[in-house]
């Protein structure tokens, strides 16, 4: 007899976790959202409403959009092939930015990422991690450093204003840091350079990946950085004194972007999951290692400064050189039978063997590919299971199912699922042969 979602097996170890991840299969439960004032609109709220946003959810306790393009108009595949073909503008002002300033902003950065600060130059940027003292990971986001001393944080959707200056309480760095009225938006897709000449010009074409310039968009400040969470060539335009002029600048951007047929979408979930990018709190949290999830390159072998994490992170790679290691589950790629999925999974969808018995892991972020012809997934397995070519089932919704109550097969493969134009340094150093942490 086929198993309704309440009946799905949840049996996945999760011992090593202090809180295991919510494998509850509840489906869409579809709710109103409240919009109130206990949550922040960004500056550029109300001009995704003016862009068509229909949906949105909460991420870093701000608004975020999450759709333009309703099912019935081909949702979510409109709008990235808007993002394959052309150039995309997206509202991620959530990229809350926290500010470090002083003269020991190098110093205590330092201590906080895993990362080497000291090899970030000035008007440059980096992916790095920040850890706990048990390894986990606290935030993943693009820093970067303006001068020599002033760094912003990029944040990825978890708060970690108040852990930084909670942790300089103790230490007493001569640093500031605080929150500023600075919001970005993400020019993605093919087109994007061609677009930020004829908003900056020329000059945009010398900037490197993670690169910075300070420039003018509708005759306001801003830093632009070539970066993004798309895998395609892209941009950040980080505005400053964004709640007064977010009109100004968006208004210049899409009255440049009508001849690259420009279009304003929301993050391209459906991209960055091809090109392996993570999603904080989707495939990572504050009790993940770095080494489950494809982030052991940013754990250093030579940075010899002392940094939150440092002995827990050597000892967690220690263990695993030695076949011993710390943690059940481990990040791998997917390919997967099944309908297209065509829009956000509403759970974590459980993953079996390859006889469909007992749940042994979970997906965290799925979607279909266009390029490859399936499904695609990230997803935690065991470790015995996590081999490139292992088969097994997925648990999938009856909405992406041939047989109602059938797990589909999957297999684990490489990630990224395919090549980014913008390539992130595990890629990099991948293809070099080396390793990628500094």
């Amino acid at each position: 007899m086929a198993q309704t979602p309440a009946q799905m097996p949840t049996s996945v170890d999760q011992s090593d976790r202090k809180v295991p991840i919510n494998l509850r299969q509840s489906g869409p439960t579809p709710v109103q959202m409240l919009i109130s004032t206990r949550v922040r609109k960004s500056p550029y709220w109300h001009l995704s409403m003016e862009a068509g946003c229909w949906r949105a959810t909460v991420y870093n306790r701000m608004y975020h959009p999450r759709g333009y393009v309703k099912p019935e108009d081909g949702g979510a595949m409109v709008e990235y092939d808007a993002l394959v073909n052309h150039v995309t503008m997206w509202n991620v002002a959530v990229e809350r930015q926290i500010q470090v300033i002083g003269p020991d902003a190098e110093a205590f950065v330092n201590y906080v990422i895993t990362r080497d600060a000291a090899r970030i130059k000035p008007m440059h940027g980096k992916y790095v991690i920040l850890c706990n003292e048990q390894g986990g990971i606290l935030n993943d986001p693009v820093l970067l450093r303006l001068s020599e001393t002033e760094f912003w944080f990029s944040l990825s959707d978890s708060d970690l204003m108040f852990w930084l200056q909670g942790v300089n309480v103790g230490k007493k760095f001569d640093v500031q840091i605080n929150e500023i009225d600075v919001s970005p938006v993400q020019i993605q897709g093919p087109k994007s350079e061609a677009l930020l000449v004829d908003l900056v010009g020329d000059a945009i074409k010398d900037v490197p990946v993670y690169g910075l310039l300070e420039a003018k968009v509708g005759g306001r400040d801003v830093v632009i950085s070539q970066s993004g969470f798309s895998g395609e060539k892209g941009y950040e335009i980080y505005l400053r004194d964004a709640t007064l002029y977010a009109e100004d600048m968006w208004y210049a951007v899409l009255e440049a972007g009508k001849k690259h047929n420009l279009m304003v979408i929301a993050p391209a979930h459906h991209r960055r999951i091809a090109a392996g990018i993570l999603s904080w709190g989707q495939d990572l949290d504050a009790e993940t290692l770095p080494f489950q999830c494809n982030l052991g390159y940013q754990v250093p072998r030579l940075k010899t400064a002392d940094y939150i994490g440092k002995a827990r992170l050597e000892e967690v790679r220690a263990q695993l050189e030695a076949g011993t290691p710390p943690y059940k589950q481990t990040l791998v790629g997917l390919k997967l039978g099944g309908k297209p999925i065509e829009d956000y999974a509403n759970d974590f969808w459980l993953i079996s063997g390859e006889a469909g018995d007992d749940a042994l892991g979970y997906v965290t972020s799925p979607w279909y590919s266009p390029e490859l012809g399936c499904n695609i997934a990230m997803g935690y397995v065991p470790i015995a299971q996590s081999t490139l070519g292992t088969r097994l089932k997925v648990h999938l919704p009856d909405l992406y199912t041939e047989t109602a109550g059938q797990a589909v097969e999957a297999e684990v493969v490489e990630m990224p699922f395919r090549p980014s134009v913008n390539p992130n340094a595990r890629e990099i150093a991948k293809a070099e042969g080396r390793d990628a942490a500094f």
